[in-house]
């Protein structure tokens, strides 16, 4: 949820619609962002902040006394159940309702642990056990937890301190008096049988995996540019007057060179489905597992055991250090003001977040001059995505030194010319005032006034308990008017650049059945953030480029050959593989301003035919059919017309029955789903073309379906078929490719069809590698695969697929 929620927005137009015309137009016409938020803001009534706390009640983010044994009680259903991922969150979400050293967040750390224990994660289990106990976990329930803690030590090779907890154990409990007999029996059996694994592994066999110790050399830039943080060398900062900053290749670069790798200066976490509570009639407390209970709230770094703010329930860490780094940066600020900002949006959250981290920088000149640098050129800049105006090929823009023409240094650069991943190369994104409508500045300058409203409060507070205290905090809030009028102004900046420069940070989560032995995925949104280098890329719709993330990490690889002097261009989401050209235009010219003028939108508009994933086949004699609203056969021989209302009518019938179908699959119904989708199989091909997206849906579900019955052949004749498809629409060499030839690469492994499964475990091997580099998990899984297969004994004969 980028923007505020749809009732505030609704609130706020009908608010903007009852301003008198005349402040209306003052608003309009306000030639600095300064203006607009000094007009806005002083509209902001108490009632409207009325309306607002109302809507931010909605979100439970404090810590419930009742919530830890609700959570930990539907956790202890899910691991009876076996659900040990769903165990672990909901244990979690009880440990984020729990204060700090009391019984309940001791008791649900205990289970955690449990949980983690029977998912092999024996490092995170251990942590959980230190951590139960740290909290004051009960004296009586000790001994399972030992024993627990015992367990993973062996299985981690810690054979010293298991040995030590075994003695502590058997000293401790080996009296008949203090146990029950069944107790005592189990008690006597696992200490036994744990000093037998530890005398077992006494003795080391085999050495570390050769392949784990390989150099990470691919995970950071070759040689890294000395004039752009975070880039290699392979590339340069150039201007143009048109497209504004963008960069060059200064040598030909080959597929799967990394270009760029940037932590982002700023990112806040997607809350994902989070409806304010009031909505819900069947619980107080939410069940479902969202991005806040998986990932980082500061790394991103996805956990099943992350470590919870003492202040809220909402914010998780992956460990006390990331949680010790975001309270100091920004979190202590946050804290208090977790419901407002789901409330205002991912954006607003953003926009506050990279204003208190500039002051990480340098406090007093951000302060100073924030309002000056960036208030008088907002609303007369050119149409580009990331661009300050720039006249570094106009000779009107060219000074001169010592005799010399220099060129004006290029917006975002520090004084020595160089660009940093920084807060003045975040100021210096253009937040493309002037493009942005009326209601829409409108809203978010209420969004930030109202944000600062609470600032304020928060820094009178701070003050008042400085004064009260020996050892007064540091302040990190605004405390003067001018300073809050800097911040306001600083996030309305951000808030509108965000249309145009936050980078959706995403990554792949598993998709479909959880018993599913063949892994299948999709790429979600789970974050964003503010790249100053990724936002150098300027936009193509055929991009030369691929973007990848680990947490919070981007890293930028050329997804095909680079020429020098050839510019590196990025997809800023409308791609020519995923949208025909008019729809790439509109989206591009709705969120970005411009109009593409990118090779695949030149030769797209030439071309009269849409695009084949797209297109109907005439059902009389299979030709392809072209036209408007009514469609005719491109064969000369055939004149069948056909309504283009009609066969979409019968894509969406065939959508909802593979829908079906895949919830067919999910209940196990495999054999039903099977029926169903051939069914759609015989209609698809009756009037769709061969390569189009539907048809290639179909044969994907299918492929999944015969694998949950381990028909390997069948399974791998219908995803190639899938794959067929997946190239006609995005290429030999895309990721989307990559991703099904590892699907595929699974159903032959499985099948132990080892010719075909070392082929096409190649083959996806050199797709991947070039967008992702070797440290990607399906790589990584490919590699395990081909070591198994490579180890396995000559059988002429075997099974195939």
């Amino acid at each position: 949820m980028d923007l505020p929620v749809d009732e505030w927005k609704s609130y706020i137009l009908q608010k903007w619609s009852l301003v008198p015309k005349s402040i209306r137009d003052t608003i309009c016409t306000a030639e600095t962002l300064s203006d607009i938020f000094l007009h806005s803001s002083s509209l902001l009534q108490p009632e409207d902040e009325m309306f607002l706390k109302e809507l931010s009640r909605g979100y439970l983010v404090g810590k419930d006394p009742d919530a830890p044994l609700f959570y930990r009680e539907e956790g202890n259903k899910k691991f009876q159940e076996k659900d040990y991922v769903g165990a672990t969150v909901l244990y979690t979400k009880g440990v984020s309702h729990s204060r700090p050293n009391t019984e309940d967040i001791s008791l649900c750390y205990a289970n955690r642990s449990a949980a983690l224990f029977r998912l092999g994660q024996y490092e995170a289990c251990l942590k959980d056990i230190s951590r139960a106990q740290t909290h004051g976990y009960p004296e009586r329930l000790q001994l399972k937890m030992m024993l627990r803690k015992a367990e993973c030590l062996v299985t981690l090779g810690r054979l010293q301190e298991a040995s030590q907890i075994i003695r502590d154990l058997e000293s401790n409990f080996t009296d008949r008096q203090t146990l029950a007999a069944s107790q005592f029996q189990i008690l006597q059996s696992t200490l036994c049988r744990l000093k037998t694994k530890v005398q077992e592994k006494e003795t080391p066999t085999g050495t570390f995996p050769a392949a784990l110790t390989t150099d990470f050399e691919d995970m950071n830039l070759r040689e890294e540019n000395e004039r752009i943080s975070c880039a290699s060398s392979s590339v340069t900062l150039c201007t143009d007057p048109s497209k504004g900053r963008g960069l060059i290749a200064t040598k030909d670069i080959l597929p799967g060179e990394l270009l760029v790798k940037e932590d982002a200066f700023v990112s806040v976490l997607n809350p994902g489905e989070m409806p304010p509570l009031h909505a819900s009639l069947e619980s107080k407390w939410d069940t479902r597992a969202t991005n806040g209970d998986l990932y980082c709230h500061r790394c991103l770094k996805h956990t099943l055991a992350p470590v919870p703010c003492d202040g809220c329930s909402y914010a998780k860490y992956c460990s006390q250090e990331c949680m010790q780094q975001a309270w100091g940066l920004y979190h202590r600020v946050e804290c208090p003001l977790g419901g407002l900002l789901l409330t205002l949006g991912v954006f607003c959250h953003v926009a506050l977040r990279a204003t208190l981290l500039a002051r990480r920088e340098d406090v007093g000149k951000v302060t100073r001059t924030l309002c000056d640098e960036i208030s008088n050129r907002d609303i007369r800049s050119p149409e580009s995505k990331n661009l300050v105006p720039t006249l570094g090929h106009d000779l009107a823009g060219e000074r001169e030194k010592n005799g010399e023409t220099v060129e004006p240094p290029i917006p975002g650069c520090d004084s020595n010319g160089k660009y940093e991943s920084n807060y003045n190369a975040v100021l210096h994104l253009l937040p493309h005032t002037q493009n942005h409508g009326p209601e829409h500045k409108f809203l978010c300058a209420l969004s930030v006034a109202a944000l600062c409203r609470q600032l304020e409060a928060a820094s009178l507070q701070t003050r008042t308990t400085s004064l009260k205290s020996s050892q007064p905090e540091a302040a990190v809030v605004p405390a003067t008017s001018q300073e809050l009028h800097s911040w306001g102004v600083a996030m309305l900046r951000h808030m509108l650049q965000l249309q145009c420069n936050a980078q959706a940070i995403t990554t792949l989560q598993q998709t479909g059945s959880k018993e599913s032995i063949v892994t299948d995925s999709r790429q979600v949104r789970l974050a964003a953030g503010l790249f100053p280098v990724v936002s150098l890329l300027n936009h193509s719709c055929s991009p030369n480029t691929s973007v990848s993330f680990v947490g919070a990490a981007a890293s930028v690889r050329a997804s095909l050959r680079i020429g020098k002097g050839q510019e590196v261009l990025h997809c800023y989401g409308p791609h020519e593989s995923r949208m025909g050209v008019a729809e790439r235009q509109q989206k591009l010219r709705a969120q970005y301003f411009f109009d593409c003028n990118c090779p695949a939108c030149q030769e797209g508009t030439r071309r009269a035919a849409g695009p084949r994933w797209d297109a109907f086949r005439c059902p009389r004699c299979g030709e392809l059919m072209q036209g408007g609203d009514v469609l005719s056969c491109g064969s000369a021989s055939c004149t069948e017309p056909a309504s283009r209302d009609h066969l979409v009518s019968r894509v969406q019938d065939l959508q909802q029955q593979v829908g079906k179908a895949q919830k067919l699959l999910r209940n196990g119904k495999r054999e039903r789903a099977i029926q169903l989708l051939l069914g759609c199989q015989h209609d698809a091909e009756s009037f769709l073309s061969a390569e189009h997206s539907l048809v290639g849906e179909i044969q994907d579900v299918l492929a999944q379906a015969y694998a949950a019955l381990e028909d390997w052949q069948k399974s791998a004749t219908h995803l190639q078929r899938s794959l067929r498809v997946v190239e006609a629409r995005h290429g030999p060499s895309s990721v989307e490719m990559g991703h099904e030839l590892f699907k595929l690469a699974q159903i032959f492994f499985n099948g132990f069809a080892v010719p075909e499964a070392l082929n096409t475990i190649q083959k996806a091997e050199k797709v991947l590698l070039v967008h992702y580099g070797p440290w990607n998990d399906e790589i990584q899984e490919l590699q395990e695969m081909k070591s198994c297969l490579l180890d396995l004994p000559p059988a002429p004969g075997g099974p195939s697929v």
